[in-house]
């Protein structure tokens, strides 16, 4: 996809420049580039739906399990997400202390959490999940803003999870986070 879109990018560019040496008004020089453009963005959304449509298909119906060990903290990663016709229509990620209680239930620390960084850790598992389910690609979820620890441990758990849906594993997975 990378290669596409730079040949893309660099056939632009020529075209850009040919147009503009070659043409005798700027007003067609613009018109040629505003049509490779076009054509440059179309394949690059074409061969993006391609990955997308052959990443889904190649998702086994079931629902899938990532689990981390305690941190420092006394949390851990879990996250389900369910397949079903090869998409995901549910992802639940957040983190569990050793009672069982989320951390997106935890009042406190979400208002301590929301008052030093701007988001609380409800808001932001929220968003995450919302985004998965609705790009139904890992690459797309962006990283939300007062949250990078979660959402780096968001996109790790996905991917692992991913790969279990890819090969129809259900047995729950274990996740390594990264040192703190």
């Amino acid at each position: 996809m990378k290669n596409k879109l730079i040949y893309g990018t660099l056939l632009f560019g020529s075209l850009l420049t040919l147009a503009a040496c070659g043409s005798d008004t700027a007003k067609d020089a613009s018109k040629t580039a505003d049509t490779a453009k076009s054509e440059v963005s179309k394949k690059a959304e074409d061969t993006k739906k391609a990955v997308s449509d052959a990443t889904s298909a190649d998702l086994k119906d079931g629902t899938y399990k990532a689990e981390s060990d305690y941190d420092s903290r006394g949390w851990k990663v879990v996250h389900t997400i369910t397949v079903k016709d090869g998409k995901i229509t549910e992802s639940d990620f957040g983190y569990e202390n050793k009672d069982g209680q989320k951390k997106a239930d935890d009042e406190e620390y979400n208002k301590n959490m929301k008052a030093k960084s701007g988001v609380s850790s409800k808001e932001a598992t929220e968003q995450l999940n919302k985004e998965l389910v609705d790009k139904q690609n890992v690459d797309d979820v962006e990283v939300v803003s007062g949250a990078t620890h979660t959402s780096s441990n968001f996109e790790l758990s996905t991917k692992e999870l991913l790969k279990a849906a890819e090969e129809g594993n259900t047995e729950t997975v274990t996740i390594e986070l990264p040192a703190e």
